[in-house]
């Protein structure tokens, strides 16, 4: 059976029949229709990939069925035919979609050439459709793991953002939270969705290559410059422009960028051309940029410019609700990529892993349990099979202490307990711990010194 399927649309019967004879031969499934109404018809039966529709129809004409197919199946490929005498309804059916037109008479290889590149147009179409619905399934919003009530808000935002198609959009955050995932499912959710995505690193590109890779470059702009270059921000037109890690792109740099979120224009390394660009920014960092602008290490017209909708994805450590539900996530996905069968997390294993801090946050965690997946073939995550670091850190957790019989700590004890506990929370941030406590920073400093 032929990959495609060709509805010929004629009201002379003897050119049917010979178009026919000549795409069979091609391998080509072929249908035929002598009218226009035949035509809609056939489409509708037979869903082909391309329709070969003659202008000049009894009945409803060629544009009319042109108009009707677009409106039902819009990839649809439709080459006109016409003679030459009416070509100006030709190009009136390109404005309506039509891929091209066939002058009557031609010859077999011209039918045979338009057809051909048709359908490797459409092959094409095809294949970057089923990347986009891979690419929108993979970064579904759904699929972003948000129990806890922080990262709910975050993804509620987040789709709002998303459906604007043009708001710059700023996400903060530590390191391993899922910056470059919410990022992603931004761009497949909005208006650009089929539109490139393109994706940037400033902390993995030296400076000066990045310059040359944002904007591109002139021949002969520096030495190994043999050719133009396209540049990713012009690649990008339409689409969406991801800058990770923005905190780490140099002052230079920075003020070459903010032009293009104002002007949306810029120019090539070693041209003179400006070049206009439609693109939406969605920028994220692991540092506190407001901070870095006072430090004169960020410039604050840019922090302000991207700074339209923040989004602060939080760590792990404050949305533990989400422990356990992104674990079973990623078994369910490790499981089918390693060849295992794991159902779940012990008891003991589950308590290590909601108490501990993760420093790393998610991407730690996916770690974790790739690891032990990796290494172990058992039906759940077990307490062993947890890093030692791990297990010992929580053992050690001083809240552990059991209080039974007569052994009572006194409240001075229960007090340098309970403060070395939200030390441990914060990752001795002593700051953040006298917000937890309820009291001043210097009362802290003063507490943990009666201590020693």
């Amino acid at each position: 059976m032929s990959a495609y399927t060709i509805l010929v649309v004629d009201d002379e019967i003897l050119t049917l029949n010979n178009m026919k004879k000549v795409l069979e031969k091609e391998n080509y499934e072929v249908h035929l229709a002598d009218s226009g109404e035949k035509a809609l018809e056939l489409h509708e039966t037979y869903k082909p990939d391309l329709v070969l529709l003659d202008l000049m129809l009894p009945g409803i004409s060629g544009i009319e069925v042109l108009k009707r197919i677009k409106e039902k199946e819009r990839e649809t490929i439709v080459v006109m035919m016409t003679a030459y005498e009416i070509l100006e309804k030709a190009v009136e059916a390109m404005k309506l979609g039509a891929y091209d037109y066939l002058l009557k008479p031609f010859k077999i290889n011209e039918l045979k050439n338009t057809v051909r590149r048709a359908l490797e147009t459409l092959s094409l179409r095809i294949r970057i459709m089923d990347h986009l619905k891979t690419e929108k399934g993979r970064y579904y919003f759904g699929k972003i793991v948000a129990s806890s009530k922080k990262m709910k808000e975050v993804i509620e935002t987040a789709e709002t953002v998303a459906a604007s198609g043009k708001t710059t959009v700023l996400l903060q955050g530590e390191s391993g939270t899922g910056k470059e995932l919410l990022a992603k499912a931004i761009h497949y959710h909005s208006p650009r969705s089929e539109k490139p995505l393109i994706d940037i690193n400033c902390a993995a590109i030296p400076d000066n290559l990045l310059e040359s890779e944002l904007f591109g470059y002139e021949a002969g702009a520096f030495t190994d410059a043999k050719k133009r270059k396209t540049g990713l921000l012009e690649k990008a037109d339409e689409g969406t422009v991801f800058f990770d890690e923005i905190g780490d792109m140099s002052l230079n740099l920075q003020a070459k960028i903010l032009r293009v979120l104002e002007e949306e224009t810029f120019t090539r390394l070693g041209g003179s051309k400006s070049l206009k660009v439609n693109i939406r920014v969605i920028a994220a960092t692991n540092i506190d940029l407001a901070k870095a602008t006072k430090e004169g290490r960020f410039r604050s017209d840019l922090f302000y410019r991207l700074n339209v909708v923040p989004i602060r994805v939080p760590p792990l450590r404050e949305r533990r609700e989400d422990i356990l539900p992104l674990c079973l996530s990623f078994i369910r996905d490790l499981n089918q990529d390693l060849k295992r069968s794991y159902k779940g997390i012990s008891q003991d294993a589950a308590r290590i892993l909601q108490e501990y801090s993760w420093p790393g946050n998610a991407r730690e965690l996916k770690n974790i349990i790739e690891r032990i997946m990796s290494l172990h073939v058992s039906d759940e995550i077990q307490k062993e099979h947890l890093p030692l670091e791990m297990r010992e850190t929580i053992r050690s957790d001083p809240t552990e202490k059991i209080v039974s019989g007569d052994n009572f700590p006194s409240l001075k004890e229960l007090e340098n307990l309970y403060i070395q506990k939200v030390l441990m929370h914060t990752q001795n941030n002593k700051s953040r711990a006298a917000k937890i406590l309820g009291i001043h920073l210097t009362s802290l400093h003063r507490k943990l010194k009666s201590r020693s």
